[in-house]
């Protein structure tokens, strides 16, 4: 019987290669080479300029930014290491773009976060590992296994190292109240949930908080930032319930359009996103600051590729 010899090999598409680097860092490997442009038409090229024949092959991949450019890049790339006879393909997802058309709001609209878990499927992705997903249900769109992750002990190690005092965790939606109650947990903090209405999309309206806020130190956690504008309606929302200060974390920072400037005129103290969207380092100058998710991800990278449990990592009690 011969014995089978396991290699794991980690690439990096062009959204996020910053995060890919400390991924890599963290595995003890070499960031693996392969060449991704694109033509003047705009169609997209790869081409592994190594052999990955038989290989475990990770390939980390932000769909945001250029979104429809990302996700085709990803699909191109595990397509590519598919007909290079890879053993297997695992995409590192660190945002999942088309999250939040997670369901059908109204008539004659798509469900584009299952479309986009097919084409994955289709291109060759045997397996994929995300975090804070818009929504955990997503995860049951997929066919292959999902590992998904979750940024909230990093943000709990973030806070609990400032002792802070007379904590609120602060939900932005119903929607988020689980989640907020295991941040809250993990800070030894008191919980609040706000009721938010969405008249379209990239517009919310904040119109009740529900929980006592007065003279607290809150935080918001959300999944992302995108616009901006749901964050700081609902930072202004708190200190009109009483809140002595606000600081807002989220695992993805978006930041689109004028989200930049929004954040720095609005009324909180600190924005807090993690590495999982690339952000500007000129951008990190003012209230937002960056965490890494590097070691977390490559722990389940490392787990999934020596077959080892990576249920640890989705307990919000897990430390890095």
């Amino acid at each position: 019987m011969v014995e089978v010899h396991k290699t794991l090999k980690l690439f990096s598409g062009r959204s996020n290669r910053d995060l890919a680097q400390k991924i890599a860092k963290e595995c003890g490997v070499e960031l693996g080479k392969v060449s991704v442009t694109t033509f003047a038409n705009g169609e997209i090229y790869a081409r592994y300029l190594e052999s990955v024949r038989g290989c475990d092959v990770f390939i980390v991949q932000s769909v945001a930014g250029k979104v429809n450019d990302n996700l085709m890049e990803l699909l191109i790339m595990a397509d590519a290491a598919k007909r290079a006879s890879a053993r297997s393909v695992t995409a590192v997802l660190t945002h999942y773009g088309y999250s939040r058309q997670d369901k059908k709001s109204a008539a004659r609209e798509p469900i584009t976060a299952k479309l986009v878990a097919n084409l994955m499927t289709i291109s060759g992705i045997d397996r994929s590992i995300c975090i804070d997903l818009h929504q955990g249900q997503i995860q049951g769109f997929f066919d292959t296994p999902v590992n998904h992750l979750t940024a909230l002990p990093i943000f709990a190690d973030y806070f609990n190292a400032m002792e802070l005092e007379n904590v609120c965790v602060v939900s932005p939606d119903v929607g988020r109240a689980k989640a907020a109650k295991k941040l809250a947990d993990l800070m030894d903090a008191d919980l609040a949930i706000m009721s938010k209405t969405r008249p379209e999309h990239n517009a919310s309206e904040v119109t009740t908080v529900i929980g006592n806020v007065t003279g607290k130190t809150c935080i918001i956690n959300d999944d992302m930032i995108d616009t901006g504008g749901s964050v700081i309606n609902g930072v202004d929302a708190l200190l009109e319930a009483g809140a002595k200060e606000v600081y807002v974390c989220a695992t993805h920072g978006l930041f689109s359009g004028k989200a930049y400037e929004r954040i720095e005129q609005a009324d909180m103290l600190k924005v807090i996103v993690c590495d999982t969207v690339a952000v500007p380092k000129s951008r990190t100058r003012g209230k937002i600051e960056v965490v890494s998710v590097a070691p977390l991800l490559a722990k389940a990278v490392n787990n999934v590729f020596y077959d080892e449990s990576v249920s640890e990592l989705f307990d919000p009690d897990f430390q890095i």
